[in-house]
């Protein structure tokens, strides 16, 4: 199944955001029940990115964006996207435009790496996905959460979602990422 990850698993490996967001904290490292080969992970992206298989994770993101609204800590709405504050996207990364997020608006897709940004609640995020071969040509997925808090209240609002985040919410999208992918490979063996 899937573990919670120390965050040296995300910064001792090479990927393409540590340039691009050097001043982000990496909050969560979570390892994926997602088994698969090299060419797996145009399949990963695709589930992850359609969004919260999971009822009670609905819930609780349609809750969290009722209580944010009066206080204006919601993503823009309308299709609009909070502008990227990081560093310049390189045009290798810029020309290979991948599925947005929900709020979160893909910065770029690789071949084992997804990232995307939103902002909302006084913080930048980034939901970031890996491919990671174990050296023996299986790979399994890692997503990353990486943030940017602004001021006291980005702080305090990321320590109160906390508890929520960790014990609620990515255990749930984690599940059911793992019934998806299981789904998926049954129904590719028929």
């Amino acid at each position: 199944m899937s573990s919670r990850l120390p965050v040296i698993e995300h910064t001792s490996r090479p990927w393409r955001i540590h340039a691009l967001a050097p001043d982000y904290r990496v909050e969560d490292v979570w390892s994926l029940p997602t088994p698969g080969g090299a060419d797996d992970f145009p399949r990963l992206v695709e589930q992850f990115t359609a969004g919260p298989g999971n009822p009670i994770v609905r819930a609780l993101l349609a809750i969290r964006l009722w209580l944010g609204a009066p206080f204006g800590l919601n993503p823009p709405s309308g299709g609009a996207r909070a502008p990227w504050r990081g560093e310049p996207i390189p045009g290798d990364l810029r020309d290979r435009p991948g599925p947005d997020f929900g709020p979160f608006a893909c910065l770029y897709i690789t071949g084992t790496e997804w990232a995307a940004h939103a902002t909302a609640g006084g913080v930048d995020a980034i939901a970031h996905l890996g491919w990671v071969g174990d050296g023996s040509g299986a790979y399994r997925g890692r997503f990353a959460t990486l943030v940017k808090p602004h001021g006291l209240f980005g702080r305090a609002y990321m320590a109160g979602i906390a508890p929520i985040r960790h014990q609620v919410v990515y255990p749930l999208m984690i599940r059911s990422i793992a019934h998806g992918w299981t789904g998926d490979l049954s129904r590719s063996t028929r």
